[in-house]
């Protein structure tokens, strides 16, 4: 039985569109070449780090967010960056008596930023937080110890197989893959997609009758 769901933040809860768009213009590079580039780099199975590389060899992604924050360009997001669906989903959910916890690898500053939209859940943490990145299976360890349920009772939500779905399983959890944004998209051909995930869904707002369905069956 599902009594708690945890959220990814980066294309489940926040719409990273508009935000590597300035990553584009600090780079000095047309946004349409960074997001092709993007795209090409996840489908080939790397780091989608390694495409800041392909435009400026030795880029250093945390000296470059201090450089855009002494520039006064931070990275940023806000209410407007929420995909539509987040804020009824989280609110139905604990409507639904659901315990509701944000958790992703994000940067304190994020975390921050999180908090400070004030949204309809139970805890948020972040990977600065807690010392420990995803994939890694500590950072789910951290989930479960964070989480008043059993490892088998928690639903993670992600976009991500390599990142999310796979090392949750892993460490015991049901888990959802939304298909949105671009690793989503791209990775939702990939036989595991359907082959260790517990539910798949187009948008949040399917989870309340999803999870309904899943409690009253036992599957």
């Amino acid at each position: 039985m599902i009594r708690a769901v945890v959220f990814d933040v980066g294309e489940c809860l926040v719409d990273e569109t508009r935000e590597y768009g300035t990553w584009a213009d600090w780079l000095g590079v047309p946004r349409h070449t960074f997001s092709a580039m993007f795209g090409a780099v996840i489908a080939q199975g790397r780091d989608y780090r390694e495409t800041f590389q392909e435009f400026r060899p030795g880029f250093d992604l945390t000296e470059e967010r201090e450089k855009r924050a002494a520039a006064g360009k931070p990275e940023w997001f806000g209410e407007g960056d929420l995909y539509p669906d987040v804020r009824p989903t989280l609110a139905g959910l604990r409507e639904a008596g659901l315990w509701v916890g944000i958790a992703g690898n994000q940067t304190v500053r994020a975390g921050g930023l999180l908090r400070g939209l004030d949204l309809p859940s139970d805890m948020i943490a972040t990977s600065d937080d807690w010392g420990v990145s995803k994939p890694d299976v500590k950072f789910f360890e951290s989930v479960i110890e964070a989480t008043p349920a059993e490892p088998g009772e928690i639903l993670y939500v992600g976009d991500r197989l390599d990142n999310d779905i796979r090392p949750a399983v892993q460490a015991g959890l049901l888990t959802a893959l939304i298909r949105r944004g671009p690793w989503g998209t791209i990775q939702q051909r990939d036989p595991d997609a359907d082959a260790i995930t517990t539910m798949r869904i187009d948008s949040l707002a399917e989870l309340p009758e999803k999870i309904a369905k899943f409690n009253a069956e036992g599957r």
